[in-house]
């Protein structure tokens, strides 16, 4: 197999899991703050809110699920393991390809943990 200077897999491709957890973190933050800022009616439920929180989840997760499924195809098509200590082309794709595998995992599991208060709780106590 020949590999360029050049792999397909960058340090863009390794954060975008991170990103969008980071971005589902953000706006399922906001959305909560907006419906429960007001203080009027802290009893109220949040049916809406906790809809759009799931919307914003499932987006999320999808993504997510997209960069996990390529970066592990593409690390198993290069020949797979976990040992990527020597300096070739190869090994920096592969190191590249299991750092996006680990980082899309967690991200998965982060954004599931993000949106677990909002799925559970039912106003704004």
């Amino acid at each position: 197999m020949l590999l360029t200077k050049r792999t397909e897999d960058t340090l863009w491709t390794l954060i975008v899991a991170p990103t969008v957890w980071a971005f589902h973190f953000l706006l399922c933050y906001v959305v909560a703050a907006i419906e429960c800022a007001p203080n009027v009616d802290i009893f109220e439920p949040i049916g809406g809110t906790r809809l759009m929180v799931a919307g914003i989840t499932v987006a999320a997760l999808a993504i997510i699920t997209l960069v996990l499924w390529r970066s592990i195809r593409e690390w198993r098509q290069h020949g797979g393991g976990y040992r990527h200590n020597e300096d070739t082309d190869l090994d920096r794709e592969r190191f590249l390809e299991f750092s996006t595998v680990l980082l899309a995992a967690l991200s998965f599991i982060g954004v599931l943990f993000v949106a677990m208060p909002a799925l559970t709780i039912l106003d704004c106590r």
